[in-house]
């Protein structure tokens, strides 16, 4: 018979005990590889955790004081911005800052100053923190502030196109003008002019000891510096009340021009080509400056025969000097 025969050969014997045992070894492998992932010991992952707003209510001020001196820094920072969050809220807290920039002790001023700034950066916890400054009291309280820290640090005069002093001047006179910024880029100048910026602290700055003098500089810082100040100084400018409040404190000029640009000097310059065939090789026509005493048919004629050389050694710059044009006879 065949096909018992056929199961006798030794061939198909090998192959199926070699079939067999790659299997064997693929699925013992799939096994242990099961088993040995399951017995594995994995870490569990920190479940994220929310403070809710009847949380951070709850919180009593000598808990969130004990919060602040915290080794851990996130829960420091979460405290901070609670109380931040508290304080934008609070009128009373706002109003108590507003009075604390206002004291002449230079230790309370800056504790308040960083306390205010420090609460009006805080854009997560309360999306507009800058309304509750934009009122008439909040506005006198910074100028006031800008005012007491004119004392507090004796500056130079202002007259040097290149140094920029703005960033050397004293923390708080800087915190004073960010919020400042902030308010005017967000509600416009008017309060501020309203308070009192202009003369109680602008127009005690060093611009200079006479008044042509004080609005040479006061231009050239608004033209050389990018800073708070002079961005507070072009919205100042671009509003009536501000230009209005800028010439009674003599910074500018309310009858002041633009630039005269009238003594620069521009030159045109028309070259045409001429057929010169007929010229001799040896003539040599005589080289003259352009004169401007011409009657119209000599203005005419030079239109015509218009030819003109620029001598310029790359020293100065082109003035009309450099042209040299030939002289034509009006007869030809």
């Amino acid at each position: 018979m065949v096909f018992p025969s056929f199961l006798k050969d030794d061939r198909l014997f090998a192959a199926g005990l070699g079939l067999t045992t790659v299997g064997f070894l693929f699925a013992m492998r799939t096994i242990l590889e099961y088993y040995r992932d399951e017995a594995e010991v994995k870490p569990t992952p920190p479940k994220t955790q929310y403070i809710t707003q009847d949380t951070e209510d709850s919180l009593k001020l000598n808990t969130l004081e004990s919060l602040l001196g915290h080794y851990n820094f996130a829960i420091r920072d979460t405290a901070l911005k609670i109380i931040a969050g508290r304080a934008v809220n609070d009128s009373s807290a706002i109003y108590h800052l507003l009075w604390g920039i206002t004291r002449k002790d230079y230790d309370e001023r800056m504790e308040a100053l960083r306390a205010l700034t420090f609460a009006m950066d805080d854009k997560d916890t309360f999306q507009e923190p800058l309304s509750v400054l934009n009122n008439a009291k909040a506005y006198s309280a910074l100028v006031r502030s800008l005012e007491l820290c004119l004392d507090d640090v004796k500056h130079e005069k202002l007259d040097d196109p290149l140094y920029d002093e703005y960033y050397l001047r004293d923390i708080g006179e800087r915190r004073c003008l960010m919020l400042a910024c902030q308010l005017v880029h967000r509600y416009g100048v008017d309060k501020l002019v309203e308070a009192g910026f202009v003369e109680k602290w602008l127009a005690k700055q060093p611009w200079g000891d006479n008044d042509e003098e004080r609005q040479n500089n006061f231009a050239m810082y608004l033209d050389r510096r990018k800073n708070r100040i002079s961005d507070i100084c072009f919205h100042l400018r671009s509003t009536k009340a501000g230009r209005k409040a800028l010439a009674k404190a003599k910074l500018t000029n309310k009858t002041r021009k633009k630039r005269d640009r009238s003594d620069h000097i521009r030159v045109v310059l028309e070259i045409s080509m001429t057929n010169e065939d007929d010229h001799d090789g040896t003539s040599r026509a005589e080289l003259v400056p352009r004169v401007n005493e011409q009657s119209a048919e000599e203005q005419r004629l030079r239109r015509r025969h218009r030819e003109a050389m620029v001598l310029n050694d790359g020293t100065h710059s082109l003035g009309r000097g450099d042209i040299i044009e030939r002289e034509h006879d009006s007869n030809n």
